[in-house]
């Protein structure tokens, strides 16, 4: 089930994590940095979002992108089927990412395989919180980490940590699709 980021959805979660956050649509453009009349029209379903403008939103919401995009499950053993993984893919760059673990609340922990198609980009993703570290290994192809301007390229089975409080992208520089894993782990939740 690949679906885009997009829709009713994604504007009804981001309306009530919204609401219960006791933000206003002003508010969350300022700590977002996505502008109102773009939140607005989010939130009514009018307008598809890029994952990189979707994880602007979930960042100034202090939640993590997953739980912007799939449902929250609770239970002590979570099977999350291939069928019934939450793939979100971008319409501009085709970056596609495919969240491998289940969405709890309060839990901080994000479990995500990526795919970049060749010669294209993640996009940039925005600085998380100083508590959010991510951990990257490269299943198939090249990749470019930039992180805060810096770049490091990274091989098929390299793996890759960093303090996620600074602005970062990943850009396939192989042939064919390049995938990756990522581990989000949010300590202060």
């Amino acid at each position: 089930m690949v679906e885009t980021v997009s829709g009713g959805r994604l504007g009804q979660r981001v309306r009530e994590l919204r609401r219960a956050s006791g933000l206003t649509l002003d508010a969350l453009a300022e700590r977002s940095g996505v502008s109102r009349a773009m939140l607005s029209k989010v939130e009514r379903g009018e307008k598809n979002p890029t994952l990189v403008v979707a994880a602007k939103i979930a960042e100034g919401l202090g939640a993590p992108l997953s739980r912007l995009l799939g449902q929250e499950e609770r239970r002590e053993v979570v099977v999350v089927s291939k069928a019934r993984r939450l793939v979100a893919r971008d319409p501009e760059t085709g970056f596609e990412r495919q969240l491998l673990s289940p969405s709890f609340v309060g839990r901080g922990v994000e479990f995500v395989r990526n795919v970049v198609p060749e010669g294209s980009t993640s996009g940039e993703f925005p600085a998380h919180g100083r508590d959010v570290e991510e951990y990257v290994v490269v299943e198939k192809g090249r990749l470019r980490a930039v992180l805060a301007g810096e770049e490091y390229v990274l091989e098929e089975g390299d793996a890759l940590y960093f303090e996620a409080d600074v602005p970062h992208r990943f850009d396939n520089l192989g042939d064919g699709p390049c995938s990756y894993y990522l581990v989000i782990v949010s300590k202060g939740t």
